[in-house]
C-alpha cells in the first residue's frame, strides 16, 4: 500500500497492480495494515480523523473522528479489530472496536519513546503512564481492555517500555539522564534493577533476544552491555573502537566502481537505458586488511541529542547474530557472534546508516543508507542490490 496525498493505493505485491484505490477526506500522514492485512487504516493528523479500509469489501468503509480532541498517533491492536488512537497533549488514549462499535479509555498516557507496547502473542498491553509528577505501568487484558495490574516505577522519568518475546518480562528504562533499567514481572513485581555507572549520559537503546535469554543495552560511552535473563547480571560489554585490530574480525568496505559500457552499443543521442548506465555508479564490497581506521565523527558536546552511543540494536531471529550502531561512527554496522560474544563482521558503508533489519526466517542482514541500493549480509558474504527507479531499465 501506498498514498499520494489523499489517495491510498493497494497493490498486488507480485505483479504491482492496483487492486484497490481509496479516496480519504484529507491527506493521509500514516497508515498501517492491520495482523492479518484485511484492513488498513488511514490516519490524518491534522483533521484528528481516521479512516479504515477493508480489501475483502471495498465498498464497507469506517471513519473515527476523535474531533476537538485531537490526534497525534494511531495503531492497531495484535487482533486486528481495535483501533488505539493517542489524543493531543496525551490526554487519553481512545480505544475503538470495529467488531462492537464500543469504546474505551485509557487516561494519563506518557508522552515518552515506547509509551504502549504489547506482548508478542497479543494478551496483553502495558502503557506508561504520568500521574502526580510520578511514573506509573498499567497492564491491560487486550481481550476485554480490563485492567490486570497498575504499579508505580522507580523512575525519575520513565523513557519506554519493552516485552521480552515471551510476554514474561517488561523492561523499563530511565531518562538518558540517569542509568537504569528495571525489570518487572507480568504481576507487576520488580524482579531485578541493572545501572552501569550514574554521571554521563546512560541508555541510548534497549533490544531483547527472540529467546527472551539476553538484552542488549546501547549506551552513550559507545558500549553494548549484555543482561542475561536468570540472575539478569551483564555477562559482557561490546565496545566500538575507531580502529578494528582482530585479525579475525572480516571488515567489508564498500566502494564505488566505473560503470563498463560496450562501445559497439554507443549511439548519438543515447537511449534512456543507456545515458543512464553511463553517468551511474556502481558499487560493491572488497575486504579490508586489518588494522582498519573507521570514519570517526567527534561529537558536539554542547548541543542537546548529541551524535554518539549506539543508537541502533537487533537480534537475528535464530539469536545468533546482533547487529549495533555507534553514532558518532555512522557508517559502520558492527556484526557481532552471540555464541562467542565476539566481533564477528564489519560493514563500512560510503553514506550514512539508516537502517537495517533482519530477516525473520534466517541470519540474512538487510542495510539501507538513504541510496538507491540495498545491502546484504549473511554469513556467506555481502551484495549490493541496485534497486531501480521508476522508468528506469536495467541493462
Amino acid at each position: 500500500a501506498s498514498c499520494v496525498q489523499h489517495r491510498l493505493v493497494v497493490r498486488d505485491a507480485s505483479s504491482l497492480q492496483i487492486l484497490q484505490l481509496y479516496t480519504c477526506v484529507d491527506q493521509i500522514q500514516y497508515i498501517e495494515w492491520s495482523s492479518d492485512s484485511l484492513f488498513i487504516l488511514c490516519a490524518m493528523y491534522k483533521r484528528g480523523v481516521v479512516q479504515v479500509w477493508s480489501l475483502e469489501q471495498p465498498e464497507w468503509h469506517c471513519k473515527i473522528d476523535e474531533g476537538s480532541a485531537g490526534l497525534v498517533a494511531s495503531c492497531w491492536s495484535p487482533d486486528g479489530r481495535h483501533i488505539l488512537n493517542t489524543t493531543e497533549f496525551h490526554l487519553r488514549i481512545t480505544v475503538w472496536s470495529l467488531c462492537t462499535k464500543s469504546v474505551s479509555y485509557i487516561k494519563y498516557p506518557k508522552a515518552c519513546q515506547q509509551g504502549v507496547a504489547f506482548t508478542k502473542d497479543g494478551r496483553y498491553m502495558a502503557v506508561a503512564e504520568r500521574r502526580d509528577c510520578k511514573d506509573f505501568i498499567s497492564i491491560f487484558v487486550c481481550r476485554n481492555w480490563q485492567l490486570l495490574r497498575h504499579f508505580d516505577t522507580e523512575t525519575q522519568d520513565l523513557f519506554g517500555i519493552e516485552w521480552a518475546p515471551n510476554g514474561c518480562v517488561l523492561a523499563a528504562w530511565d531518562t538518558c539522564l540517569e542509568y537504569k533499567v528495571l525489570l518487572y514481572s507480568l504481576d507487576g513485581r520488580l524482579l531485578s534493577s541493572y545501572r552501569a555507572y550514574e554521571w554521563p549520559l546512560g541508555i541510548k537503546s534497549i533490544a531483547w533476544s527472540p529467546s527472551s535469554q539476553f538484552l542488549a543495552i546501547g549506551s552513550f560511552d559507545e558500549k553494548v552491555r549484555i543482561l542475561n535473563h536468570v540472575t539478569w547480571k551483564k555477562i559482557t560489554e561490546l565496545e566500538h573502537p575507531a580502529t578494528i585490530t582482530n585479525k579475525k574480525t572480516i571488515v567489508y568496505k564498500e566502494v564505488e566502481k566505473s560503470p563498463t559500457v560496450d562501445t559497439e552499443r554507443l549511439s548519438f543521442p543515447p537511449t534512456r537505458a543507456l545515458a543512464s548506465s553511463l553517468f551511474s555508479t556502481q558499487s560493491k564490497y572488497d575486504i579490508s586488511q586489518v588494522p582498519v581506521s573507521l570514519q570517526y565523527i567527534k561529537p558536539v558536546a554542547d548541543r542537546a541529542n548529541p551524535k554518539v552511543g549506539v543508537g541502533m540494536l537487533a537480534f537475528s531471529a535464530d539469536n545468533c547474530f546482533l547487529a549495533t550502531k555507534n553514532d558518532n561512527i555512522p557508517n559502520t554496522v558492527w556484526i557481532w557472534d552471540i555464541r562467542k560474544l565476539k566481533l564477528a563482521v564489519v560493514l563500512e558503508q560510503l553514506c550514512t546508516i539508516q537502517c537495517f533489519q533482519w530477516d525473520p526466517c534466517q541470519p540474512r542482514l538487510a542495510v539501507c543508507t538513504g541510496s538507491s541500493r540495498v545491502y546484504l549480509w549473511s554469513p556467506a558474504g555481502c551484495v549490493v542490490v541496485q534497486v531501480p527507479g521508476e522508468g528506469e531499465k536495467q541493462l
